[in-house]
Order: structure tokens, then C-alpha cells, then sequence
């Protein structure tokens, strides 16, 4: 049951690469290209907000199931995925309309700020602090 547990994660963190890797295939995101150069002289892309809003919103989706399926197996505790989830999920809800806003301005916020506000809407940083968050409660509740 262990090994099953392990693959899973590694099917959770291998959904999550593959997210990843295929961004530029199954999102509409006109600001990989933008960022990906990192030339600030670069032109600001064209974009329509419908498209980018439902990509961004299934994106979240994605790598919400497979953070979930991370904490789940590693954890094997269901208070702790809904935690998780909803931790993830309250960053996202917090940096989402600040980005959107950095978009509306041109990025006029600042293109590091800007970059840095995208890359937690896109990506699952929050789980690098969560994983060690529950891993520290779990070593305390062990030793009560």
C-alpha cells in the first residue's frame, strides 16, 4: 500500500511538470512569449479577456487536483487535503485580481512585480510551503 501511495504522488508531481511542460499547447496565454524573453522593450501582447480569465481559471483547476493528490498521499489525511486546498486556493484568490490588474495597466506596476504576481496565479508555489508546513505538524503530533 506504501509503494501505491508513492506512485501517486509521483503522478500528482508528474501532472504537475506536465502542466507545465504543455502550457504553451493547452492555455491561452499570450504572456509566456512576454516574459519568456524577459525584454522589457518587447511589445505588450494582445490579448482578449474572456480567453485569458477561463485559461488561467482551468489552469488553477489543474494543478488544484494535483497539489490536492500530492498532500493527500503523502499525508493521508483528508483534513489536511481540504486544508491544503483551501490555502492554495485563498493565494489564488488574492493574487488573481492583482495580476488582472497588472495586465489592465500594462504592467506599469512593474515588470518584476508583474512576473513574480503571474508566476503565483500559474504555478503551485504555495504547495513548496504547505508540504513542509504538514510534514512539521505531523513530526509534532507524533511525538504527543
Amino acid at each position: 500500500m506504501k509503494i501505491l501511495n508513492w506512485l501517486l504522488v509521483i503522478a500528482g508531481i508528474s501532472g504537475l511538470m506536465g502542466v507545465r511542460m504543455l502550457e504553451d499547447k493547452i492555455f491561452y496565454d499570450p504572456f509566456l512569449e512576454y516574459f519568456h524573453e524577459a525584454d522589457k522593450t518587447m511589445a505588450f501582447p494582445s490579448f482578449e479577456w474572456g480567453k485569458l480569465i477561463v485559461s488561467h481559471l482551468f489552469r488553477f483547476v489543474l494543478n488544484l487536483l494535483f497539489s490536492c493528490m500530492i498532500i493527500h498521499f503523502l499525508f493521508k489525511n483528508k483534513e489536511w487535503t481540504v486544508q491544503g486546498a483551501l490555502l492554495i486556493t485563498i493565494i489564488f484568490i488574492i493574487t488573481f485580481p492583482i495580476y488582472l490588474y497588472c495586465i489592465a495597466n500594462g504592467f506599469e506596476i512593474g515588470y518584476l512585480f508583474s512576473f513574480y504576481m503571474r508566476r503565483f496565479v500559474i504555478q503551485p508555489l504555495i504547495l513548496l510551503l504547505i508540504i513542509p508546513m504538514f510534514y512539521y505538524r505531523k513530526q509534532v503530533l507524533m511525538k504527543k
